[in-house]
């Protein structure tokens, strides 16, 4: 089972920052049951950092959180 950054972001259009994107994925990591994560867009967030692709990766497998 795959979840996509952009069906997340379709169902989160109200999020305004990264920091929101990455408490979401960590979310749907933990109650989705997805084993796959397909970054198929880029976040157009002003404060989205130029390593998105890792910090997303690590909030889905559990490496990276905000609260830590």
């Amino acid at each position: 089972m795959m979840l996509y950054l952009s069906e997340v972001l379709m169902q989160n259009h109200d999020l305004q920052r990264f920091e929101e994107l990455i408490k979401v994925i960590e979310e749907k990591a933990r109650t989705s049951g997805e084993i796959h994560f397909d970054m198929d867009v880029k976040p157009t967030y002003p404060d989205t950092p130029e390593n998105w692709e890792d910090r997303l990766e690590g909030a889905f497998a559990g490496i990276y959180s905000v609260t830590r």
